[in-house]
């Protein structure tokens, strides 16, 4: 069982933002072998949605909203731990943050930069390429976007695959989109 929480910075723990940070370190900067700056500046304005199994983080991504790096909200630094591979986390992982950018920003199509690798696996989410494959930090990506009549949470087949256990933030109640957003590395 997965449980899921979504965060705004400041909401995050000291021990929270650690296991983000280490998480997504061991990934894009250690095995990628990619040295760029991961704390780029976007994480204070950004939504954190982390997933937990046996109170360890084994999945990670963050929501901007418009007009950061897009003009649309975006998902980014999508990132499941080395052990978890192959076990559908990353789909699970992908439709928990698209349910949440979509019931924070429901007139929003959803942008991503996706390591072009992935783009089968995002264009089985309703994400569609939307110009050339492109070279970021030595890793090539391709930006894609999930149009708003896709951006339901729901998978390809129309089956919602949310689920698991989610841990609410204190702005579920009041959703106002600021002006924000990112550049993507997903995993």
């Amino acid at each position: 069982m997965t449980e899921w929480r979504w965060r705004r910075f400041e909401e995050l723990s000291v021990h929270e933002l650690y296991a983000c940070m280490q998480l997504r370190q061991q990934v894009f900067v250690v095995e990628q072998n990619c040295l760029y700056l991961d704390a780029d500046g976007h994480d204070p304005v950004c939504i954190h949605g982390l997933g937990f199994r046996s109170r360890q983080l084994v999945a990670y991504a963050r929501i901007l909203p418009a007009g950061r790096t897009y003009e649309t909200a975006a998902i980014g630094r999508v990132v499941t731990a080395p052990a978890t591979r192959g076990s559908g986390l990353g789909r699970m992982l992908m439709n928990e943050a698209i349910g949440e950018c979509t019931s924070r920003y429901p007139t929003e199509p959803i942008s991503i930069g996706a390591q072009l690798h992935l783009r089968a696996f995002y264009e089985t989410l309703g994400f569609i390429a939307t110009g050339e494959p492109y070279d970021e930090d030595g890793i090539m990506h391709i930006d894609m976007v999930r149009p708003v009549n896709d951006a339901t949470g729901a998978t390809s087949d129309g089956a919602s695959e949310r689920g698991s256990t989610r841990v609410p933030d204190s702005s579920d109640s009041a959703r106002a989109p600021s002006a924000v957003r990112d550049q993507t590395r997903q995993a």
